[in-house]
């Protein structure tokens, strides 16, 4: 006899989600994602953001939680992260903000000398390096989307894929690029 998911604690699903249940897993999303995306929504005041702080939750806890040990409750390990994913969120915000606060006094100052455009140039040359890194299949869809301004659809089409993989592509490529690049990715790609 099949036992319904939805009838299972927090408890129970994580130790199934531990034990390799991807099931346990998909419960535990479907069971949070909602609560969490109006929680990060009040604090970040946009929909965008909210839905990608919560798939970043999710992320984290598809990679760590086989191994996690909580010391609280699941729903209080997931809210901690999102907390956490905010003020990372607002903290570059405030650096993008700042940088391009900058970067506008510069212009109108006509500061904008060689100094500056040397390090442009070497932002560009490391984004681009990084890019290369990529592996070939998700640097070739990174690229069409961002450089050749192709959606999903057009990137699948051309390539031959599903749009779900493109979709995951390009999400993998965006974390790949968010981790090594830091504060560089977000101002060139946000």
């Amino acid at each position: 006899m099949t036992t319904s998911l939805d009838v299972l604690s927090d408890l129970e699903l994580l130790a199934m989600f531990k034990d390799g249940q991807r099931s346990a897993y998909e419960e535990i999303y479907h069971r949070y994602w909602a609560v969490l995306f109006n929680h990060a929504r009040r604090m970040v005041q946009s929909d965008e953001d909210a839905k990608d702080l919560v798939q970043d939750v999710f992320s984290v806890f598809w990679l760590d939680g086989p191994s996690l040990e909580i010391q609280t409750t699941l729903s209080a390990y997931l809210y901690s992260i999102v907390r956490y994913k905010v003020f990372n969120l607002i903290d570059r915000k405030k650096v993008r903000s700042n940088y391009l606060s900058s970067l506008a006094d510069f212009i109108k100052k006509n500061e904008y000398s060689g100094e500056y455009r040397v390090r442009e140039k070497q932002m560009e040359e490391l984004i681009e390096k990084e890019i290369a890194a990529l592996p070939p299949k998700m640097r070739e869809v990174f690229e069409l989307s961002r450089k050749a301004n192709l959606n999903y659809r057009e990137i699948a089409e051309r390539l031959n894929i599903s749009d779900n993989t493109v979709k995951k592509q390009m999400s993998n490529a965006l974390k790949i690029l968010r981790s090594r690049l830091g504060v560089v990715f977000d101002l060139f790609f946000y």
